[in-house]
């Protein structure tokens, strides 16, 4: 092996014949470096770190003793990857305890028996090498899965976008809509009191799920979804079906049963036209019997449907959606949710309003 191939060995010890006895034993096969304090070993430590294959510390020197390096090294899980021992001419079954707790491999007493204390420590050195090398592979193959599981998920929601696009595309939407109700959505998770507890894992999930909310429409006759009419009641009735059928939808394909996005799509789907005075549908549910996101979905449709162009109406702008909203024109929604918005409203204003032909004046 090449003089710079070699890893490192640093002993640590106040008195020279011991390190000059030590260091005969390794010099063949290692690069073998010195240090006559606590201080000294930690500096070399630290300059040498990613090479070093093991540390023979004493117990007592000056300035910082063997327990003063330990007690750094433990504090900055260096054992977790390089051995320690330690060399001592005589140590107290506390002090033995103590340096076992602190991450000492070994404790090797003088006097040194030179065949001994090579094998020993070189025995040790070939496991914690071994060791490293598994753990370095389990942590790539995490990496690895992580990036699966990432590239899947991908996959996974662009499936869901394309789905829920064409189903837009039935609706006479561009499929934009369900994009800016994923992005007020997440927006609302984000900034506001409604997303408190969650992590970022699952707002971005619920964002997601967001976009299932129509889902049921897949099942409403073109007749209905593109009326450029009032609906009559009968028709008003089948459209109101869309939430149940989206669940039904969504319930018929196990695949997706499995995958978190799930829960979320599944309660949205369903409760995003529930109204907070309990005069929503499908359920009548009412205040926070609602869940904050199918809260968050809702008004999100509501205040895209306002501010888009419909085939039974103009886009309204956002001041003129915003009052609608505010006055219950169009269902009522959490008063806290509402003033969130508000509090936001020119925020929302300037990421949402930016597509030619939207926000116009009333």
């Amino acid at each position: 092996m090449a003089a710079q191939e070699k890893r490192a060995i640093l002993i640590v010890d106040d008195v020279k014949a011991n390190r000059v006895t030590i260091r005969e034993i390794f010099k063949e096969d290692y690069m073998v470096l010195e240090a006559q304090s606590g201080k000294e070993a930690l500096e070399l430590i630290h300059a040498y770190a990613e090479n070093l294959a093991a540390v023979l510390l004493d117990i007592i020197m000056p300035i910082m003793d063997g327990f003063g390096v330990l007690e750094v090294l433990h504090q900055h899980n260096f054992m977790e990857k390089v051995p320690v021992f330690l060399i001592t001419a005589e140590c107290t079954e506390a002090a033995t305890l103590r340096a076992f707790e602190l991450g000492v491999m070994d404790v090797i007493e003088r006097p040194i028996v030179a065949h001994i204390v090579k094998k020993r420590i070189e025995s040790i050195i070939e496991l914690c090498t071994m060791r490293n090398q598994l753990n370095d592979q389990v942590v790539l193959q995490e990496k690895k899965l992580n990036e699966k599981t990432k590239e899947i998920q991908s996959l996974n929601n662009a499936m869901i976008g394309a789905l829920a696009t064409a189903i837009e595309f039935r609706d006479g939407e561009s499929g934009e809509h369900v994009k800016r109700i994923h992005d007020i959505t997440l927006f609302l998770l984000k900034r506001t009191k409604f997303g408190e507890g969650l992590t970022q894992q699952e707002i971005d999930k619920i964002a997601t799920a967001s976009i299932m909310h129509d889902v049921g429409k897949i099942a409403i006759p073109d007749y209905i979804l593109n009326k450029p009419s009032k609906l009559t009641k009968e028709e008003y009735d089948i459209m109101k079906t869309h939430t149940v059928r989206g669940c039904e939808l969504l319930s018929q394909i196990p695949v997706i049963h499995h995958n978190s996005v799930y829960r979320f799509a599944y309660d949205i789907c369903r409760h995003h036209h529930e109204r907070w005075d309990g005069y929503g549908y499908p359920d009548g549910l009412k205040g926070d019997e609602i869940s904050p996101w199918s809260q968050i979905v809702g008004l999100a449709d509501v205040y895209d449907a306002l501010t888009s162009k419909r085939v039974y109406k103009k886009a309204y702008s956002h001041e003129k959606a915003m009052d609608m909203i505010v006055n219950g024109e169009s269902g009522t929604f959490n008063p806290a949710l509402i003033q969130e918005f508000l509090n936001h409203s020119a925020e929302i204003k300037e990421a949402m309003c930016t597509q030619l032909n939207r926000c116009q004046d009333a």
